[in-house]
């Protein structure tokens, strides 16, 4: 096999690493369809020389018939791609009648073999199902190791109530609380949509154990009737719509919680119909959308219109998700989640008819006129939002409660979600949830990040190592585990399956290795004490203590881990006994052998 098959190719501050198919700015992963990437490879692995599109075309489509209109789509997609991520160099330049050529200057960052075979990362992940179903089985008989399972969340019925005009609002009710809570969701939305990101189906589940928590898509958008875009929902007519459902659902009064577009209708609704509305709570919410003297924090006109180009030229894509989600912007099944949810949500015109709608809203006038109680919550480092918006709104509601919690998310579901679903069930029912810690039998991985990167002109450590934890999260996502924490010395991950985690530990070093890094792993499974997100207890002390323990390169494993994969095919090397500080007992250790696969 060509070395060309493993190289890391380096152009201004891109990264295109040619065996795992990838291509990264700084330590992002940017997106290209398959054949986008092919394209840009076979050029930069000629730079210089110029590529007949008849070449090119062999190159990429090999043995298929394809017309050339394919190749121009690709080219445009590979210059729009390097183009947004802020690098306005020029990189593939066309050859009139004759073809393309890549000018930039490209340096080999490493060339590595693959030194866990060459099997496919999807069928790696197949390879690990019959070990994890011993270990399911395992866990399942009883004896020392107990398994509480998380009650998956439950998704109710979309229905409809009929609003004025005769349209039709979908709607869901979740849970039987005795307090009534309508959840607005900001921009677009998707009822049925919600419940298939995790988190975003966590936090409506942690809604909903202490409401009756009533969910609905605003006309014109999700599963709510199509209306013209010159008939899309004023905040007057939302406030309609609420009223529709409450009346559907037999709800007399009830608590209001807007997430960021969703705020200014609640505080309509709360300052209009007092006599409905229990309580009011907002979440990264703002007064104003276009930039004034006197409200200096919204966007400009530019960068509104900036936005809307976005829109106009990518909707599909997750479009906004950096400012949105910056915590999970690089990861991959979350982009795909958001770009399906948007998309589902709205088509492109009406997006760009409510951004525009949206702009023009002004609730300054309004808030004073406020005379519920009122929570408004905003995490410091909102990247849409800026924490001054936030304050101004409390600020202007009489006896409003304002809440700073710590945090870049502007999603409210996306990173700690429970220090907001916390304070929100406080203000709502008086009293903090009693945190329940479960008791679960899970696998913890450490993976330890060495410090040193390999010096290059065009190669910072920075985005090295940026580069190392996309690729961990997407390894992540491949062999189904938990990211708990990512962070610049260490990656602490949970699986429900040892072997899974074995082969995902074995992927993360070899993706570390083709960086030229080194990092450390270490594995155990027993059990641990779950308490929301946050994952503690004895077997995290151990998993980590073994991961110190490890060599340079090297995943380590405790022998619970090792009986638990027995019949897996994967091969161990004995390491002795080892006793850790402050743990009781001694363990026996194994290495994970060289040949093993990932």
């Amino acid at each position: 096999m060509s070395d060309k098959i493993n190289r890391i190719y380096a152009f201004g501050r891109f990264r295109l690493d040619a065996g795992k198919g990838l291509l990264f700015a700084g330590g992002e992963v940017v997106t290209l369809t398959p054949k986008a990437f092919d394209t840009l490879r076979a050029l930069v692995e000629n730079k210089g020389a110029v590529l007949s599109k008849e070449e090119l075309m062999h190159l990429v489509w090999a043995d298929q018939f394809v017309e050339e209109n394919n190749l121009a789509q690709n080219i445009h997609a590979i210059r729009k791609s390097l183009r947004d991520c802020g690098d306005g160099d020029k990189y593939v330049e066309t050859i009139p009648k004759r073809g393309y050529r890549f000018v930039a200057n490209v340096e080999v960052v490493n060339i590595m073999p693959q030194s866990f075979g060459e099997t496919s990362a999807e069928n790696r992940a197949g390879e690990a199902k019959e070990a994890d179903t011993i270990f399911s089985r395992h866990a399942a008989g009883g004896g020392a190791l107990s398994v509480n399972r998380t009650q998956a969340p439950v998704r109710s019925k979309t229905q409809y109530a009929t609003s004025t005009g005769d349209v039709n609002v979908a709607y869901q009710v979740v849970g039987n609380g005795t307090l009534d809570l309508v959840f607005v969701m900001g921009w677009v939305s998707h009822l049925e949509y919600f419940w298939l990101e995790p988190s975003f189906a966590r936090f409506l589940t942690r809604l909903a154990s202490f409401s009756r928590l009533i969910l609905f898509d605003k006309r014109g958008t999700g599963l709510s009737d199509r209306v013209p875009l010159n008939e899309l929902p004023t905040l007057e007519q939302r406030m309609t719509d609420v009223q529709a459902v409450m009346d559907a659902v037999g709800s007399e009064r009830a608590a209001l919680l807007g997430v960021s577009e969703g705020g200014p209708m609640c505080s309509l609704f709360a300052a209009t119909h007092p006599e409905r509305t229990v309580a009011l709570a907002m979440i990264g919410t703002y007064a104003r959308r276009v930039w004034s003297e006197d409200y200096p924090w919204a966007p400009t006109e530019k960068a509104r219109a900036d936005f809307l180009e976005e829109i106009r030229r990518n909707w599909g894509q997750p479009v906004g998700i950096e400012a949105r989600a910056p915590s999970v912007a690089g990861d991959l099944q979350f982009r795909e989640w958001w770009a399906t949810y948007l998309r589902m949500g709205a088509s492109p015109a009406a997006a760009l008819a409510l951004t525009r709608m949206n702009a023009e809203i002004d609730v300054r006038s309004v808030l004073p006129s406020i005379r519920v109680p009122t929570l408004v919550i905003h995490r410091a480092g909102d990247e849409c939002l800026k924490i001054e918006e936030g304050r101004y709104v409390a600020s202007k509601i009489p006896g409003a409660r304002f809440v700073e919690l710590p945090g870049r998310d502007h999603l409210p579901f996306v990173g700690d979600q429970d220090a907001i679903l916390d304070e929100v069930e406080e203000f709502l029912t008086g009293a903090r949830p009693e945190r329940r810690i479960d008791r679960v039998l899970t696998t913890v991985l450490f993976v330890l990040f060495d410090d040193e990167a390999p010096p290059s002109p065009t190669q910072h450590r920075r985005e090295t190592k940026e580069m190392l934890q996309s690729y961990a999260r997407r390894e992540l996502t491949l062999f189904r585990g938990k990211e708990i924490e990512m962070a610049d010395a260490r990656l602490f991950a949970t699986f429900d399956g040892p072997a899974r985690a074995i082969r995902c530990a074995l992927a993360v070093a070899e993706a570390a290795a083709r960086l030229g890094l080194r990092v450390r792993a270490g594995l155990h499974t027993g059990e641990c004490d779950v308490l929301g997100e946050k994952v503690g207890g004895v077997t995290v002390q151990l998993g980590e203590a073994i991961a110190e323990r490890a060599s340079s390169g090297e995943v380590l494993i405790s022998s619970t881990v090792k009986d638990l994969v027995a019949g897996s095919g994967i091969e161990f090397e004995p390491r002795g006994t080892q006793a850790f500080e402050n743990l009781a007992g001694e363990w026996r250790l194994f290495a994970v052998g060289r040949g093993a696969r990932p």
